[in-house]
């Protein structure tokens, strides 16, 4: 009997509510259609489904009195992370499952994740500097990644050898992340196309936007929040610009509540 896999996610402080992880537990429920456990490490429970697993949050491994919330996803790497083994699909709060996710489990490879590039508009001024044009060209973006547990305890390692160096290095996690996979010869990417931005592939550009409304590319299966607007505020009926307008987006709001 094959073991279910694992769909995790990952809630601390108050900025997202319980509705969000039993929102997202629910969306993959109707689109995964294999046997798995859905897990959240969280310092709240509070409101949470009865089928949401909840674990607390992994410790990141810092030294004592000292934390850095930031870069709490890299715990995940940790050797044993609570009773979970095999395959896991690591999913942000802040997106919207909108198609079948089987696909993210059955592709090949040990490490999966979105180019962040992918969910942006070219960036033409990023070539005046060609070696950091190519590395963050390579990065990946850990809205939604898949990994084997236990196999990339390099990562975590990695950082904790030098923590100050790793965050005056490198902006984001995600970054320091993408260059650890990638000295190990582990990154690759999720096809284009199956993780898409809200913004940038939803929103008609520019004046378009004031003539129609947010459509969901074609073979999309994830819509993700890259950049601004945020989740919350488009569901509220926000983050309109003055260049841009976001009109119906009762599609979305009806994939998140289901």
């Amino acid at each position: 009997m094959t073991a279910p896999v694992n769909v995790i996610c990952m809630k601390w402080g108050t900025l997202y509510g319980p509705e969000y992880v039993n929102n997202l537990r629910r969306g993959v429920a109707r689109h995964l259609g294999r046997a798995h456990r859905f897990v959240c490490f969280t310092d709240r429970a509070e409101g949470l489904d009865p089928e949401v697993e909840v674990r607390p949050i992994p410790d990141l491994g810092l030294p004592a009195g000292h934390s850095d919330r930031r870069w709490q996803k890299l715990s995940v790497f940790r050797p044993q992370l609570a009773d979970l083994t095999g395959t896991a699909l690591f999913l942000d709060l802040d997106l919207v499952v909108v198609g079948g996710l089987d696909p993210f489990l059955d592709l090949p490879g040990a490490f999966r994740i979105i180019r962040d590039d992918d969910l942006f508009r070219a960036k033409p001024l990023r070539r005046l500097n060609p070696s950091r044009d190519r590395f963050l060209h390579s990065v990946g973006n850990s809205s939604v990644f898949r990994f084997e547990i236990g196999a990339h305890t390099y990562i975590l390692d990695a950082y904790l050898a030098d923590p100050a160096a790793a965050t005056r290095d490198y902006e984001i996690s995600q970054q320091f992340q993408s260059a650890q996979l990638a000295a190990h010869g582990q990154l690759d990417y999720w096809p284009k196309g199956w993780c898409v931005s809200f913004k940038n592939d939803c929103v008609p550009r520019g004046l378009a936007s004031f003539r129609a409304d947010p459509v969901l590319p074609e073979g999309a299966r994830i819509v993700v929040f890259a950049g601004n607007p945020k989740m919350t505020e488009v569901l509220a009926g926000q983050g309109q610009k003055w260049y841009r307008r976001i009109g119906d987006v009762g599609w979305l709001r009806h994939a998140w509540e289901g």
